[in-house]
């Protein structure tokens, strides 16, 4: 039996005979998997003649070069966007919506609480209030329909996280802000070239944030991008990330538009980012093709429940390719011993994101002298529980990822990891004995 027709009959048929059900890898068996998955980032001569150019040209900095503004103008045009702002990272690109967007002290933002904790601390940065929206179980995202109850009169912003680069439900989140007001920012960054609807994501609220940070699938090392169609935004973005200076002021005029940070991208990363976008297209449709591939046979695994996309995605960037991990499908098996056994095979993942919501930061910020100042006394002693997140609980226990460097493998390297899924669950038994 070849192997693809052997991975799609075990899936279908836990107790078929065969290499899957073999000892595992952890009690002494063979491994699936030997070879190792491909690297990050992928790189060629392009990268390299790009650095060169902008370290023999002497302009290094945004201000002198052009590296940083021709690559923005390549992006927007990638994106279908107005306006595309180069920032130092994906942390400082939320940190200058964020002001664009005047949140300040005394507001609250509405933030999931399944995301990288820069979300968080860039609302922290601006004094105001993180309040959290519960998770929807199965897509991982920002649960939308729980978005309109959690907007009060101190909400200045609601910033939804593509996370993974599956799109959160836009169409539901979008209405709440036009309706109530509230600029949505999108959190973006994961989800280079994902699609809502056949537009990218980052383009549809009042902005969006990207990062090009070492793991990303847009990479410089570090770095990051505001994204927005208004101009006004735009400018004030532009000033926020270059000191407050005015957004038209050239040469050596000093004026002062707004306070702000320098957050300016280098020209040596606008070469890197230039150089990464000509395999930007292709990378997107091989990891989109093979993360649907590999659903349509994890979904066939007891105990294995892979993340759902909503209808409007049109296009997962596939930043991670994640699913839930129910142990009554693996006999009670937990998901560090399940996660230990799986890397046995050769077939390395991990567990994900931990309660942001209960991160003991966050109660010791709202305890701070500077909160205290700005919010009443009965607003911050309620917080926690107002900020209880069930279902997001529930989905920290089972998230299991896989990194998107995976995805970039071959489709015989899906099937190996299926296969070495099965293999773990048929043998959920003999690991749990020991």
């Amino acid at each position: 039996m070849k192997r693809r027709e052997f991975v799609a009959a075990a899936a279908a048929a836990p107790l078929m005979a065969g290499a899957a059900n073999g000892k595992l890898a952890i009690l002494g068996g063979e491994p699936v998997r030997k070879a190792a998955f491909p690297s990050w980032p992928v790189i060629d001569k392009t990268e390299e003649e790009g650095l060169m150019t902008v370290l023999r040209s002497k302009k290094w900095n945004r201000l002198n070069g052009n590296a940083v503004a021709n690559w923005e103008k390549d992006y927007a045009n990638l994106l279908g966007a107005k306006h595309v702002l180069a920032t130092a990272n994906g942390t400082s690109a939320l940190f200058t919506a964020l002001n664009a967007a005047g949140v300040g002290p005394g507001d609250e933002v509405l933030v999931p609480p399944y995301t990288f904790v820069a979300t968080i601390n860039v609302v922290l940065l601006n004094y105001a209030l993180p309040v959290f929206v519960d998770s929807d179980l199965e897509s991982f995202q920002m649960d939308a329909r729980k978005v309109a109850g959690r907007v009060t009169d101190r909400t200045a912003a609601i910033v939804p996280v593509h996370m993974a680069g599956g799109p959160v439900d836009l169409d539901t989140i979008l209405e709440v802000g036009r309706s109530k007001r509230v600029p949505v920012i999108e959190d973006a960054c994961q989800a280079h070239l994902g699609e809502w609807r056949g537009r990218k994501v980052g383009t549809l609220g009042q902005a969006g944030c990207f990062s090009f940070q070492a793991s990303k699938n847009l990479n410089s090392g570090e770095g990051g991008a505001v994204v927005t169609n208004d101009t006004a935004f735009y400018e004030r973005s532009h000033s926020f990330h270059n000191n407050g200076r005015a957004f038209r002021t050239k040469g050596d005029g000093f004026s002062y538009y707004s306070g702000g940070a320098n957050l300016r991208l280098t020209e040596f990363q606008g070469a890197l980012l230039s150089a990464q976008m000509a395999r930007v297209e292709a990378q997107a449709k091989l990891r989109d093709d093979n993360a649907k591939y590999l659903t349509s046979m994890l979904s066939k695994i007891p105990g294995i429940h892979p993340v759902k996309n909503y209808e409007g995605c049109t296009r997962s960037a596939w930043h991670l390719y994640m699913l839930r991990f129910d142990s009554q499908g693996f006999a009670g098996v937990s998901r560090d011993r399940f996660l230990k056994a799986l890397s046995a095979e050769g077939i390395k993942a991990s567990s994900g994101y931990s309660p942001l919501n209960k991160e003991p930061f966050l109660a010791n910020a709202l305890a701070s002298k500077g909160y205290k100042r700005i919010y009443p006394e009965k607003l911050l002693r309620e917080w926690k529980e107002r900020n209880e997140c069930p279902v997001n609980d529930k989905l920290c226990d089972q998230g299991v990822w896989f990194t998107q460097n995976t995805l970039l493998a071959g489709r015989s390297d899906m099937e190996q990891i299926a296969e070495a899924i099965a293999k773990v669950q048929r043998g959920a038994g003999d690991l749990r004995k020991v």
